[in-house]
C-alpha cells in the first residue's frame, strides 16, 4: 500500500477516481484534477478532506496538467468523455480528451522527471464486440470508421501505445489498465446497473437493448480499486497493460436486470426497446497476467456486489427524498 506519497488522479471527481481518493488519502496526499462534469467526489466529503487536494481544470489545458502534477510522485490519469450515450454524442470532445489529455500528462511527467509511476486508464472496449476470455496480448480491434460508438475505444488504444512508447523511448515508467465493467456505489451518470437499481427501487420497467443477450462479465468497485493501487505499486507492472474485471460475474444483460429486480425486492417489469447502433455482444476478461505480476484476485462476486450497490442507492433515494420534502416544508412555511 502506497504511503506518505503524492498522488495525481485526473478525472479523480468520477466514480472510480472517488473511490480510489477513499483508499489512498488514508496514508497519501491526493491531487484530484478534474473539469466536474461528472462529480461524485463532493457528494461524498471527499473534497474537504484534509488531505485532499481538488484542482478544477481540464486535461487538455497543457499548463493545469503540469500545475497540478507538481511535486506528485504517482499519477493516475482516468480522464475521459464516458458512456456510450455521452461518447455518440460527443465525438470530437471524446477523441480530445484522450489523445490531447494524454499527451499532455505523459509529457508533464517527462518533463517533471522524478514520477515513479504513471498509470493510464484505457478501456474493454479496445476488444470490439466479441471478447471472450481475452489476454492482454490479443488482437485488439478498432471498429468502423464512422461508427460513433468505437470513438471512445479507438482513441483510448491510441493512448496506451503512446504511454508505453513514452515508457520505451523516455524511460517513464509507464502502465495501463483495461477495466471491464465496472460497478458500484456512488456510479454517477450512465450504466446498466446504475439504470438498473435506480429504476427498481423506484417501482419503474428496467429497459433492455433489443434481446438482452448481450453478455457481460461484471467487476465491483473495490476489486477495480485493489488492482489499480497494485499496479500503482508493483516495480513488474511497468511496460505492460492489464486486464482488470470478474470473469466469473458473468450473465446476459436480461438476467442482470432480473437479478436486480429480485435483490432489490422490486415488482419492476423488463422491458425490451430497440437499440439500433453497434453494440458489444460479448466482453469476458482473462485475467492470468494480473493473477500472475500483481497477485490480482477479485473477491466480491456479482450477487454480494449487486446487494452492497443496491443498498447504497436505497440509502441515497431515501435521504434526497427526505430532504426534498424538508426543501418543500420550508418554501410552504416562507410563503
Amino acid at each position: 500500500m502506497l504511503k506518505d506519497k503524492r498522488v495525481l488522479l485526473t478525472g479523480g471527481a468520477g466514480f472510480i477516481g472517488t473511490h480510489l481518493t477513499a483508499v489512498l488519502a488514508r496514508d497519501n496526499d491526493v491531487v484530484i484534477l478534474d473539469s466536474l462534469r461528472r462529480d461524485a467526489l463532493r457528494p461524498s466529503g471527499l473534497d474537504q478532506h484534509a488531505r485532499v487536494t481538488l484542482m478544477r481544470g481540464d486535461v487538455r489545458d497543457a499548463e493545469s496538467v503540469r500545475e497540478a502534477m507538481e511535486g506528485c510522485t504517482h499519477v493516475v490519469h482516468l480522464a475521459s468523455i464516458a458512456g456510450v450515450d455521452t461518447v455518440m454524442h460527443n465525438p470530437v470532445p471524446t477523441m480530445q480528451i484522450s489523445l490531447l489529455g494524454t499527451n499532455n500528462v505523459l509529457e508533464a511527467a517527462r518533463e517533471l522527471g522524478n514520477l515513479e509511476r504513471v498509470v493510464d486508464f484505457s478501456t474493454s472496449e479496445v476488444f470490439g464486440a466479441h471478447a471472450y476470455n481475452v489476454t492482454e496480448g490479443d488482437v485488439t480491434t478498432l471498429g468502423a470508421v464512422g461508427e460513433a460508438r468505437w470513438t471512445y475505444a479507438v482513441s483510448k488504444l491510441a493512448t496506451e501505445h503512446l504511454a508505453f512508447n513514452f515508457h520505451k523511448q523516455y524511460g517513464l515508467p509507464t502502465a495501463a489498465i483495461r477495466p471491464f465493467n465496472i460497478y458500484g456505489p456512488r456510479q454517477v451518470g450512465e450504466g446498466a446497473i446504475h439504470h438498473f437499481i435506480v429504476r427498481a427501487l423506484r417501482g419503474e420497467a428496467l429497459r433492455v437493448h433489443n434481446d438482452g443477450s448481450q453478455i457481460r462479465a461484471w467487476c465491483y468497485i473495490d476489486d477495480i480499486v485493489k488492482g489499480t493501487l497494485s499496479v500503482l505499486e508493483e516495480p513488474e507492472a511497468v511496460g505492460h497493460s492489464f486486464n482488470i474485471g470478474n470473469p466469473r460475474s458473468t450473465l446476459t444483460i436480461f438476467n442482470l436486470a432480473r437479478e436486480v429486480v429480485r435483490l432489490s425486492g422490486s415488482t419492476s417489469s423488463v422491458e425490451f426497446v430497440n437499440w439500433p447502433y453497434a453494440d458489444v455482444e460479448l466482453r469476458i476478461p482473462n485475467i492470468s497476467k494480473a493473477r500472475e505480476l500483481l497477485a490480482f484476485e477479485p473477491k466480491v462476486d456479482l450477487e454480494e456486489g449487486l446487494a452492497r450497490t443496491i443498498e447504497w442507492y436505497r440509502e441515497k433515494l431515501e435521504a434526497d427524498a427526505a430532504a426534498e420534502a424538508t426543501d418543500g416544508g420550508q418554501d410552504g412555511e416562507d410563503q
